[in-house]
């Protein structure tokens, strides 16, 4: 019983470990995620990652090193926003008055839809109006009066 135990603990270490390096990737490619998500100073449209500057060479390679040496991803994230300010980040932080830009287009695609929902169902409503109208009884005297005028016509 403790042989077998002890047989699933070492498994299970060796799984989480495992699991662990596969979710974390190399460090070149932990390099790249974290880069994407910065801005590059000298371009201001491109990620670290994508921008073919200097600039971008250097923080790609600073970022390489501190991964290295055993920093997080939020610890460099920190260190490049004390840098240059939150604007260095692609993607704004999800608090205060930012999650106005995270919350905006879902706002907005709502909005939207609830506005052609209310102009389509205003529609069927005056089509339903209409068509009753129609099917209402129509004055004898006109019957009689377009009756005629038919029969003339046909002659």
């Amino acid at each position: 019983m403790r042989k077998t135990f002890l047989a699933l603990l070492i498994a299970g270490v060796l799984v989480a470990a495992w699991a662990s390096a596969a979710l974390a990737g190399s460090l070149e490619e932990q390099t790249l995620r974290l880069a994407a998500e910065l801005r590059c100073p000298v371009c201001q449209n491109l990620s670290v990652a994508d921008s073919p500057s200097e600039m971008a060479t250097q923080m790609r390679g600073l970022i390489h090193e501190k991964l290295k040496n055993g920093e997080s991803p939020e610890q460099i994230r920190s260190y490049f926003v004390s840098r240059y300010g939150e604007w260095v980040l692609l993607a704004p932080t999800r608090q205060g008055f930012n999650w106005l830009a995270w919350l905006l287009p879902f706002v907005a695609i709502l909005g939207g839809g609830g506005i052609i929902v209310v102009t389509i169902r205003r529609s069927i409503r005056r089509g339903q109006k209409s068509n009753a109208d129609a099917s209402r009884p129509l004055d004898p005297r006109y019957t009689s009066r377009l009756d005629a005028e038919l029969k003339e016509e046909e002659r």
